[in-house]
């Protein structure tokens, strides 16, 4: 299944019972909320999907993996109700890796920044390259990563996640990602495909039922994210149409 317009293209492909799934968009693989949604509705689809035991995830490209939100969309916000609008589309797909029957599993290739670092987050298990540094840089341009916060705090805990969104500035290199847990392993690109594929066709030979309860398990004590997320959009959308965050935002697109 593929689908292709001016908002990105998104793309799944079956491999035995294993599916996988790319996003891209000309913009350093950005996320208008038209692709978030198309991406929501296809997370849900495959976790319906009685003949997908796991699902990968990826982008296109070798640089990027995701630089969160359409700057060009966050622009376009004249009120608060269409700004919880749209930030809701990284709540809504957040809910729905979270709450997908599948185990999702991350091949990270490059950077990522923002609500990239969400979805990151949002994986069950990683796998990224030496080149993948992440960033919450939300604070520079005047809002905060308030939808995607409890994804990162689970994944990396409190510290890490304050030590990344006050330092709004700041690369954090794939090895500190590592090591604060939000990628299970490294692997030079070259490896990179070689290592996601033996590791999901070992989840594949695994017990259905088990992975489902495992992931089930995981996510345990997640369940108020449905509101809580939301709510957090909505702090979201009254921020960016403050001065500051038109400002910052200019100045970044140039």
């Amino acid at each position: 299944m593929s689908s292709e317009n001016l908002n990105g293209s998104l793309e799944t492909s079956f491999e035995n019972t294993i599916a996988t799934v790319q996003f891209g968009h000309p913009a350093s693989n950005s996320f208008p909320r038209e692709l978030l949604d198309r991406l929501t509705a296809e997370i849900n689809l495959l976790s319906r999907n009685d003949a997908v035991s796991v699902i990968v995830l990826k982008s296109e490209g070798a640089r990027t993996f995701c630089s969160g939100a359409s700057f060009d969309e966050l622009l376009q916000v004249e009120n608060e109700e269409q700004g919880t609008e749209f930030f809701s589309g990284f709540a809504h797909l957040i809910n729905a890796m979270r709450n997908c029957n599948k185990l999702i599993i991350g091949r990270v290739q490059g950077k990522a920044v923002g609500g990239g670092v969400g979805i990151i987050s949002a994986c069950d298990y990683v796998f990224a390259t030496p080149e993948s540094a992440v960033k919450l840089s939300e604070l520079a341009i005047g809002i905060g990563p308030f939808v995607i916060e409890p994804a990162v705090t689970r994944k990396i805990g409190k510290r890490a996640m304050t030590e990344m969104t006050l330092a709004a500035h700041e690369w954090k290199s794939a090895e500190w990602a590592l090591q604060n847990g939000l990628y299970a392993s490294l692997h030079n690109a070259e490896e990179l495909d070689t290592e996601v594929s033996n590791f999901v066709q070992r989840l594949n030979s695994y017990n259905p039922e088990a992975l489902y309860e495992m992931k089930k398990i995981i996510w345990e004590g997640t369940e108020q994210w449905e509101s809580i997320l939301i709510e957090r959009a909505a702090i979201t959308g009254k921020l960016v149409l403050s001065d500051f965050a038109r400002k910052a935002l200019l100045q970044f697109k140039k």
